[in-house]
């Protein structure tokens, strides 16, 4: 009984079906970017975008959609049930984005990871179970812990064996959506991706950071020797398997979503140098994070046979786009390392 239920959800969510969903965290980079390509994407559908504001949420990376009648703003924290139920309730489906996602901060303060990556997943996981909506989970590769050199990629059967608080309480967050399937029958689905780059960065990451420090005439900090390998993922690629997976995937299963993009930080360093005419003394090598991971990779073989989804834009083509809107929106970003992007979050919607 319980799996025709779940095959009928899933028939539900097919591209011709029109859907109304709610979006959390969807101010912050990936968000605000999935928002975008929802809704250029879906003319006849509609985001209620629920997002606390908090440092990393910016509502200038939305600020052409605030007039749209298909597009509401909720500013909200996820784990305010009062708030949580009725914008559940009213939509089809929820796409989690919502997470407090920097390791550095993790480390430095660890409860406020916990009480937003697990607590306020808990908050929405309840609002789906009472009203019976699809949800799917967006996550990280994080959770899998670090690999060697020659070890084979991350995919979905790796075992979990997270390093930081934050990868510990995405860790906790992902087991907790899938329990919900399997003791609620709740229609899930979750998504590990790697590392994302690409427009509306917030420029505290690795690319953006060192773009804007390089556009400022600053050098960019490397942490270490600068060899730790990470897999970039063009943000728009992987809005394209969020949407394919919300749609198309099968309940109860994760994907992980990969940009077949492996390079060593410091490449990445050199690369930006390259792009914008710099060279290495723009450089500086800072004290190694506690816990640094050395490696993450992903094999996303599972969605691209199953969902037909892989990266469309290369690492190399990703970065050229990745510079040439940061050239372009220097007010944006200017207004991120400022601040002042708070102060248009702050009076958004008021009179």
């Amino acid at each position: 009984m319980v799996l025709r239920q779940l095959e009928r959800t899933r028939l539900l969510f097919r591209y011709d079906s029109t859907m109304k969903i709610l979006v959390t965290g969807g101010a912050g980079f990936i968000g605000s970017n999935f928002i975008r390509y929802f809704l250029k994407r879906y003319p006849d559908d509609s985001v209620v975008n629920v997002d606390a504001l908090t440092y990393a949420g910016n509502l200038e990376n939305l600020r052409e959609w605030q007039e749209d009648i298909r597009y509401r703003f909720v500013k909200g924290d996820i784990g305010d049930a009062v708030l949580i139920d009725p914008l559940v309730a009213e939509c089809d489906a929820v796409v989690h984005f919502a997470a407090e996602s920097h390791v550095d901060r993790s480390i430095l303060g660890p409860e406020a990871f916990v009480r937003t990556n697990v607590f306020g997943t808990f908050v929405l996981l309840e609002a789906a179970r009472k009203y019976g909506k699809r949800f799917h989970h967006v996550s990280t590769d994080e959770v899998f812990g670090s690999l060697g050199r020659d070890d084979p990629a991350f995919n979905e059967t790796t075992p979990y064996d997270p390093r930081s608080p934050y990868s510990a309480s995405k860790a906790a967050s992902d087991h907790l959506v899938r329990a919900y399937f399997h003791t609620y029958g709740l229609p899930i689905t979750i998504s590990n991706c790697s590392n994302n780059y690409g427009p509306y960065h917030f420029p505290e990451k690795l690319i953006p950071l060192a773009i804007t420090n390089l556009l400022e005439e600053k050098k960019v900090p490397v942490y270490g020797d600068g060899r730790q390998i990470r897999d970039w993922l063009f943000v728009g690629d992987h809005c394209r398997a969020i949407d394919l997976v919300l749609r198309q995937g099968r309940i109860g299963e994760t994907y992980c979503v990969g940009g077949n993009g492996e390079r060593e930080n410091i490449w990445i360093v050199e690369e930006l140098l390259r792009l914008l005419g710099k060279n290495e003394t723009s450089i500086e090598y800072v004290t190694d994070r506690l816990g640094h991971d050395r490696r993450y990779a992903i094999d996303f073989e599972k969605i691209r046979t199953e969902l037909g989804w892989e990266p469309s834009v290369s690492l190399e083509e990703g970065l050229q786009e990745t510079v040439a809107w940061f050239r372009a929106n220097t007010e944006w970003w200017q207004r991120v390392k400022s601040g002042e992007y708070q102060t248009y979050s702050e009076h958004y919607g008021k009179k």
